[in-house]
């Protein structure tokens, strides 16, 4: 195999797919430049898992859902509201007070933006002129159409409503002015909205808007190649008027036209059209005329007037449109509904009211062409002054002898006596529904009202029998709570007697334990010090704040207390008293004795004893 002839057989099967692309959906990107087209085809064959081109379109054949996928790949929508805001302030200081000085002051203001994706662009247009010209003579004199190919994008282009995150880049006050909050998202102010028309268009192949002021195409052209880019700047040449201004993208560049375009601003891609006759950019298809009829050209001329005459004769309003978007036919009842005139024949349909107004019908129309099918539009809304008219309208697309959609024809029935009976039996209906609903609210309130009342007489009787059964039980506590009071009455008095009698009983005791001239000593369980009498204070010399509460084998005074310890243990554990012990010892004065000691139980503090310590009679021995 010959070095590179897998990349040729594999550039060979992009053609094909290409074509393929063309045929079957009417997306043409032939004009695309293939190193960018490539990558972007790749990138949604590799998350598709798909190896080769050729398996590729079989893909695309068997899953219709496969197209839009692409097609979202391919058309890559990067917009923002005012983006570049250099360029755009350039835009409005420098090219906008030329524009207007342009234009008379009742003519209209026309303005493209093309590949204008979800449009930001578009509506960026619109705030800028409503705030140039103010709002009332924007919404008079300007219209601006906004073109894509992405069908999707368009969808939410003619929706409106963007997040806070998207108008971040809009200063507060003109949020504020051109958006209202529509639950979590913002949509743009309904007034200036209709004088922004969305529709499908594809600047390489359709014809282009034409008798424009201003067009802008930014970043849009650099995905072309040359030749494509070549024929769109011929197409725009011929959409501006002699001072009208193009508005590119700063990867844009327009370097080999300046017989035709003037440089405003290199920096910011801005280039005024110059005066001269443009060449249109396209070429309607010739009508071709079989020779050799003969005799039969007069008859075949006379049943082609004849049909005419029938169509123009037709009481639904009805016009025609060719493959190129060209009108080829407006009857007579069209004329008549909408003020189109014979002149109009032969004008790009996209230059009529009649193609946005009522209905945006351009979309239609490619809708009908690419999926091959009568669309309809019921009750459309037109408003002719205070008037409102009513119009079924039906798309449907004619094919040629080939299969190919070659024109598309629309008609008009007008249903504004059907539609305005409808709309007043509903209205009748809604407000007898209305007048039950009310009527049977208020049944169902009266019903519950007088529940209401009678479970408040219950409510109240009840609460009059627990206030009545309260207050006898208020009276019972009261006389409870007076009782009580007599029984503590009585319970302090008999406290007070014994309080007394303990006192006296104290008294008593202290005095008994005073008058006794040996030392009475009382231990506890413990035997911690719990009484130490004045014998006891005179014999050993402390005081009894010294020793109460404290060990009595730690104390230190003058008694070796150590020595009674096993006393002490036989009599609580016998609960007998003890002989009197005799213990050396030295008293207060630091003299010598010999102290008996006799220890007994001390039965009502639960196994302590009482120490009676007496001085014996004559000097210990020293």
């Amino acid at each position: 195999m010959v070095d590179g002839q897998p990349e040729m057989e594999t550039d060979e099967e992009l053609e094909d797919l290409l074509g393929f692309l063309r045929d079957a959906r009417g997306f043409d990107f032939t004009g695309y430049k293939r190193s960018s087209l490539g990558r972007r085809i790749r990138k949604r064959m590799t998350d598709a898992q798909v190896a080769s081109y050729s398996d590729y379109r079989d893909r695309l054949e068997t899953n219709q859902d496969e197209f839009n996928a692409l097609f979202n790949t391919i058309l890559i929508n990067v917009t923002s509201y005012f983006r570049d805001p250099e360029a755009w302030t350039f835009l409005q200081r420098e090219v906008m007070p030329e524009l207007l000085a342009q234009s008379g002051s009742q003519e209209e203001i026309r303005v493209w933006s093309a590949g204008c994706s979800s449009g930001e662009e578009a509506y960026s247009l619109a705030i800028m002129f409503a705030e140039a010209l103010g709002l009332e003579e924007t919404l008079e004199r300007v219209k601006i159409y906004g073109t894509d190919v992405d069908d999707e994008a368009l969808r939410d282009a003619r929706s409106g409503l963007y997040s806070a995150k998207v108008l971040a880049s809009l200063e507060p006050e003109l949020r504020d002015k051109y958006f209202e909050q529509n639950g979590a998202r913002f949509s743009f102010r309904p007034d200036l909205r209709r004088r922004v028309i969305f529709g499908r268009h594809d600047i390489t192949r359709d014809a282009p808007i034409s008798r424009l002021d201003l067009l802008v195409c930014r970043n849009t052209l650099m995905y072309f190649n040359v030749e494509a880019q070549t024929q769109i700047i011929d197409r725009f040449h011929f959409a501006l008027r002699e001072g009208g201004c193009l508005f590119l993208g700063k990867a844009e560049m327009l370097l080999n036209d300046a017989e035709r375009f003037e440089v405003m601003s290199m920096r910011q891609r801005v280039f005024r059209r110059r005066p001269g006759e443009s060449a249109t950019p396209y070429q309607p298809a010739p009508v071709k005329i079989r020779a050799g009829l003969g005799g039969q050209l007069h008859t075949v001329a006379r049943n082609r007037q004849l049909r005419d005459l029938i169509l123009d004769a037709t009481p639904s309003a009805a016009l025609a449109v060719d493959s190129m978007g060209t009108v080829v036919l407006v009857n007579s009842q069209a004329r008549v509904q909408f003020g189109l005139t014979p002149n109009d024949i032969g004008r790009p349909f996209q230059d009529l009211e009649i193609s946005y107004r009522p209905v945006e019908l351009r979309s239609l129309i490619e809708q009908a062409t690419h999926e091959r099918r009568t669309l309809r539009v019921n009750g459309a809304e037109r408003r002719v002054g205070e008037d409102v008219q009513y119009f079924d309208i039906l798309v449907q697309p004619l094919s040629g002898p080939e299969g190919m959609t070659v024109a598309t024809n629309i008609t008009f029935t007008d249903v504004t006596v059907a539609t305005q009976l409808k709309s007043e039996i509903k209205r009748v209906r809604e407000d007898l529904e209305t007048a039950y609903e009310e009527l049977q609210s208020t049944n169902e309130e009266l019903e519950t009202t007088n529940e209401e009342l009678q479970s408040s007489i219950e409510e109240l009787e009840t609460t009059n029998e627990e206030l009545q059964s309260t207050n006898e039980e208020l009276e019972t506590t009261n006389e409870e709570l007076q009782s009580g009071n007599e029984e503590l009455e009585t319970m302090n008095e008999e406290m007070r007697v014994r309080t007394e009698e303990l006192d006296e009983a104290r008294a008593f005791l202290e005095a008994v334990l005073t008058s006794i001239a040996a030392g009475v000593v009382v231990l506890d369980q413990q035997l911690k010090v719990k009484s130490w009498n004045r014998g006891a204070v005179d014999l050993w010399g402390l005081r009894p704040d010294e020793v109460l509460d404290q060990p009595f084998y730690g104390l230190e005074f003058g008694l070796p207390t150590e020595k009674l310890r096993e006393t002490v243990q036989q009599c609580v554990e016998s609960g007998k008293r003890g002989e009197p012990l005799p213990v050396p010892a030295v008293n207060r004065l630091g003299r010598r004795i010999t102290c008996q000691v006799q220890c007994s139980p001390f039965d009502g503090h639960n196994g302590g004893v009482v120490l009676l310590m007496e001085e014996g009679r004559g000097d210990a021995p020293g």
